[in-house]
């Protein structure tokens, strides 16, 4: 092929988002020469668009894998976050006191207190880590509660963070450590070569690396045919709405309400299947608003001063998929929609078994073989 000569990396990490910039700067962290392709704010805002939760309870209901995996990266989490503090002084804003899943009314109760029965007989032994907790017990952790709430799931391993200064902070951490990062750099093409691949954006650049990963969130389900790679994921939109500053009055994240560090609130977590339409909706927003006032009265002397919408990157069963290529090994594909919660793992655990030659075994559960196994179930 004609045209300059391509650059060349062990590795090339083709998404610059919450999942592929951790695992960049992890593999970054491995000693390996890596060239880092983010599209940029075109794309579709998953991880510019996040609620900011490092979230364990709820997690793995069907594959305690996930539980086990999302706890791992919880508990990596308080290191992780002083570790990009010392090496480009970014505080993250990550606190970890614990989460609360409020219920309105008892079926909704009953449906979150059979799901954690579950999780914890999945867990055997090694236990489940969160519990049910009634009104009055609740009052007493969360003050100001509305007269609706009846009671709620409490899991001492949840935190939050903020996901914009996390996104930056893996950027600088990679670029400190000698990453190459390639901004506005769609990945066109990805195709294997001579035992390695050769990666070409759309603005012409082509570079030579030896592994890669997939880590463009809803763009790796075209990128992963070209490595033979099945990667079938989905748009899930997310809306959410964010208020002027208000003085403290919230320390644990709820599943739909938060406080961030600089006192305003988000206010979140609808799900709706509308393909790739990323628009706030004024239904949507209206039923996000009225939830949350059923939680916080006190939200009612707060003006909304910004609304957004983005995309979840969903699997069929909601799991991750960490899987490398059997036709062509060195490409490995990473999803998931929980790219802040497993920042921490994605860095520190996943990135060193890629660098490493490839997954282990304990990632078996996560192989995107798992669809077809369950095609031939029914």
């Amino acid at each position: 092929m004609s045209g300059p000569t391509p650059l060349s990396r062990d590795v090339v990490v083709v998404g610059g988002g919450l999942v592929g910039a951790a695992v960049a700067y992890g593999l970054v962290r491995q000693g390996l020469s890596v060239a880092m392709l983010d599209e940029g704010d075109v794309a579709y805002r998953a991880s510019r668009g996040n609620f900011g939760l490092v979230w364990v309870q709820s997690k793995g209901d069907g594959l305690f894998d996930y539980a086990r995996w999302t706890r791992s990266s919880a508990d990596l989490w308080p290191d992780f976050a002083e570790t990009l503090k010392d090496e480009v002084g970014i505080a993250v804003g990550y606190r970890k006191p614990g989460g609360v899943h409020l219920c309105h009314g008892e079926e909704e109760l009953e449906e979150v207190e059979l799901r954690l029965k579950r999780l914890h007989n999945q867990a055997g032994p090694d236990g489940y880590e969160a519990e049910i907790l009634d009104r009055a017990e609740l009052d007493e952790l969360i003050p100001g509660l509305g007269p609706e709430v009846t009671g709620g799931a409490y899991s001492p391993h949840d935190g939050h963070v903020s996901p914009l200064y996390l996104l930056r902070a893996l950027h600088e951490a990679f670029l400190a450590r000698g990453g190459l990062y390639r901004a506005e750099s769609r990945a066109r093409r990805v195709t294997p070569d001579g035992g390695g691949f050769l990666v070409e954006t759309e603005k012409g650049e082509r570079i030579r690396c030896g592994r890669v990963v997939l880590g463009a969130g809803l763009g790796n389900r075209e990128l992963g045919a070209m490595v033979g790679l099945d990667v079938p994921v989905h748009p899930l939109k997310g809306q959410i709405l964010v208020t002027e500053r208000a003085a403290p009055f919230l320390d644990l994240p709820t599943i739909y309400v938060r406080q961030t560090e600089e006192g305003t609130v988000m206010l979140g977590d609808s799900h709706e299947d509308v393909g790739f339409d990323t628009f706030s909706k004024p239904p949507v927003m209206g039923d996000i608003a009225r939830r949350a006032l059923r939680s916080f009265p006190v939200l009612r002397q707060l003006r909304i001063v910004r609304a957004w919408g983005a995309l979840r990157v969903m699997t069929p069963d909601g799991f991750p998929i960490y899987e490398e290529s059997e036709a062509h090994p060195g490409a490995f594909a990473v999803n998931c929609h929980s790219g802040v919660t497993l920042a921490a793992a994605h860095a520190l655990r996943l990135a060193p078994l890629i660098a490493g030659g490839g997954f282990a075994d304990t990632l078996a559960p996560f192989s995107s073989r798992r669809f077809d196994a369950d095609a031939h179930q029914e």
